[in-house]
């Protein structure tokens, strides 16, 4: 009964590369863009990969044992995905979660079982986002010191600094790709959050072809808290990675595997995630929605024609439905 599978653990990855024919077309594209479309993995994200990956690290170090809570501070789908497998493999999951994340991705958690405390009810977390302005880098290393290494039977998997975490995308994402598009991928497109993604994958390619072109996103500066725009609206799970001080960037972020940065502002995402879904019937994310804004700009440059662009699309929109994106219309992200 070979088409029977035993656990999710054998579900992630192998996910699809989709021709975003509808949308080239209305945008007159001359270039191929290709989603990867990451909301097939089990739990609809990207997350999947590097969950499993940094869990199953751990076992074979011995540094989980049956029974013990694995911890991790997140926008969300690292923790949809840890709690997932946590259960599925035996785990207490905990994760400290970032305020103004959506409301389903609280309740996907909770619907594992997982554990949900927002950094705001963590008093030595608020503290450092306060006095850091928001370093989400400085805030992980305050909870590792200050709680979590406090705790018995606790792992915090850290995805910032979690070699498991680009090696995931080193070891399936890249290869997913080369394979899919036997070799013929000229540029691929990657939103960095912790860097794993752009970096195990960016670094695969590089590898099988030094000559394809790597660009990384990160949000415009419209959509960052700035003195005269503290709350804006923001691409969850996407961070600065350029123009900011190195200790605030994630150490997992390879920065010799980008060639090229491209900033998105918000409500360009939204436009994006948007016109794909009317156009190619797929529903994404506000990241995803990034990443296809940026390949559209790669797209239109005359030495692009004919080339073939990968986009990794992080997660499905059905974890945006109560926020603008699939709401009310965000034009003041722009």
């Amino acid at each position: 009964m070979s088409g029977i599978y035993e656990s999710i653990t054998e579900l992630v990855g192998k996910t699809p590369l989709l021709a975003l024919n509808g949308y080239a077309r209305e945008q007159k594209l001359e270039a191929r863009l290709l989603g990867k479309l990451e909301y097939c993995n089990p739990n609809q994200s990207v997350k999947d990969r590097i969950a499993l990956s940094m869990i199953e690290d751990a076992e074979k170090k011995g540094l989980l044992r049956p029974g013990d809570t694995i911890a991790e501070t997140t926008s969300g789908n690292t923790g949809i995905g840890l709690a997932a497998l946590a259960a599925a493999k035996g785990y207490r999951f905990r994760v400290y979660i970032q305020d103004q994340v959506s409301r389903e991705r609280y309740q996907v958690i909770h619907a594992f079982g997982g554990e949900t405390v927002r950094l705001s009810e963590e008093p030595v977390l608020a503290q450092v986002l306060a006095e850091t302005d928001g370093d989400f880098v400085a805030a992980a290393k305050a909870l590792k010191d200050n709680v979590l290494d406090q705790q018995k039977d606790v792992l915090f998997v850290n995805q910032l600094d979690n070699e498991a975490n680009p090696g995931a995308h080193y070891r399936t994402t890249g290869p997913e790709i080369w394979e899919d598009t036997n070799g013929k991928v000229d540029i691929l497109v990657a939103t960095v959050g912790t860097g794993g993604t752009i970096s195990g994958a960016g670094r695969y390619l590089k590898e099988k072809n030094p000559q394809i072109h790597i660009v990384g996103v990160q949000p415009g500066r419209g959509s960052l808290p700035s003195p005269e725009n503290p709350t804006p609206e923001e691409i969850t799970g996407v961070h600065p990675f350029i123009g900011i001080p190195s200790e605030r960037i994630p150490p997992v972020l390879d920065r010799s595997v980008y060639d090229e940065v491209i900033e998105v502002e918000t409500g360009h995402a939204y436009e994006a995630a948007r016109a794909v879904a009317r156009a190619d019937g797929i529903l994404i994310g506000t990241s995803s929605g990034a990443a296809i804004h940026a390949a559209t700009q790669l797209a239109r440059r005359p030495e692009n024609k004919g080339k073939h662009i990968v986009m990794i699309l992080p997660d499905t929109g059905l974890r945006y439905l109560s926020t603008p994106l699939y709401g009310e219309k965000a034009e003041n992200a722009i």
